[in-house]
């Protein structure tokens, strides 16, 4: 009899912490009345929504800025738009390839040769960066799995489109300002190299 009456007790309870909890619950989110009008809530929506858009993602280079162009491989065009120092060590390198070769291309000598960065199909995977005053080469980054930080040309490129694209690196030192960018046989593009905001 005890026991019946302690588990119909501790069902009571159970019912009453879960009620007072949904009440405070449902009462946080009452809007306590300080809610912005429709016009800066919209605002303040768009610039976070691009805020939270652009962490982790290149963003689309400016329109004209060309930092360098190289054509070879086939009729494809390679231009480099952006190549910029992050806090955090890295150098981000962007801009577009365009396809006038005639047919699709896919981008397989531009993977890479070591093995680990074969998984990575058509990509940026084997750019590099020359460093010639201080005779050093960059290699792409990539994760813990050999997958790397830059653009996957997932089912190639067709005849006549561009394509933004984007590769991160290791930061060649501050005072280090030009490096040549190479990928697959396409000719080195000298570029600048710009401090992030």
């Amino acid at each position: 009899m005890s026991i019946r009456r302690a588990m119909l007790t501790r069902r009571a309870l159970t019912a009453v912490a879960i009620t007072t909890g949904l009440v405070l619950t449902v009462a946080g989110c009452g809007g306590g009345g300080d809610e912005k009008p429709t016009s800066e809530k919209k605002s303040s929506n768009t610039k976070t929504d691009g805020e939270s858009k652009g962490r982790g993602q290149p963003q689309k280079p400016a329109e004209g800025s060309t930092l360098a162009e190289v054509k070879g491989e086939s009729g494809l065009t390679l231009k480099v738009t952006s190549a910029k120092r992050d806090d955090g060590g890295f150098l981000t390198v962007e801009g577009t390839v365009t396809n006038g070769s005639g047919k699709a291309w896919v981008a397989a000598s531009w993977r890479g040769d070591e093995r680990e960065l074969t998984k990575n199909g058509g990509s940026m995977a084997g750019a590099s960066l020359v460093d010639a005053a201080g005779k050093k080469k960059y290699l792409i980054l990539r994760d813990t799995q050999g997958r790397c930080l830059c653009t996957r040309f997932t089912g190639g490129v067709l005849s006549g489109q561009s394509v933004d694209w984007f590769a991160q690196f290791p930061a060649p030192p501050e005072g280090t300002t030009k490096v040549d960018f190479q990928v697959g046989a396409m000719p080195p593009a000298p570029i600048k190299i710009s401090e992030g905001e």
